[in-house]
């Protein structure tokens, strides 16, 4: 079991990438199991010293709801968000701007498409630019910290 290990870990690393960017969003792709790189995100996260709130199962409510909003189209196959913040960021882009709040908590989504299940996408929000050079500082950290998570977790 360990000579496996880290021939799974080389392969999903030799396959993610960045795959996109616009002004909301970021997006990376890794290649393999969607529980094995869910969990490897999550550990970076936990690998920051930073505790997960909450996994929303966003693939999971919108099966569930599909019936009752008249349209049964499978969009994921699996679905994940992962909530959590740190109080490092958070408390100097909140001194920064107190309306930053409605930027924390920070989120990592996880996903994969029923048309090619083995394409992992792994996606943040991207932070605002903010109003001022303590708030763009924060920001930055913000990201920063957000796609070391992502590296970490699909390398």
């Amino acid at each position: 079991m360990r000579m496996i290990l880290p021939t799974v870990l080389m392969a999903f690393s030799l396959g993610s990438h960045a795959a996109g960017e616009d002004a909301y969003n970021v997006v990376y792709t890794a290649h393999g199991d969607f529980e094995f790189i869910r969990d490897a995100v999550a550990a970076a996260v936990e690998g920051q010293g930073l505790k997960i709130n909450h996994f929303n199962k966003i693939s999971a409510m919108l099966d569930n709801t599909a019936a009752a909003v008249g349209d049964t189209r499978k969009i994921y196959l699996d679905a994940e968000q992962m909530e959590f913040c740190s109080a490092t960021i958070s408390r100097q882009m909140m001194e920064a701007d107190p309306h930053s709040v409605a930027m924390c908590p920070y989120i990592i989504s996880v996903y994969n498409l029923p048309a090619d299940p083995k394409t992992i996408y792994i996606s943040y929000r991207k932070p605002p630019l903010g109003s001022t050079p303590k708030s763009r500082a924060a920001f930055r950290a913000e990201e920063k910290l957000l796609d070391a998570i992502i590296k970490e977790g699909i390398q």
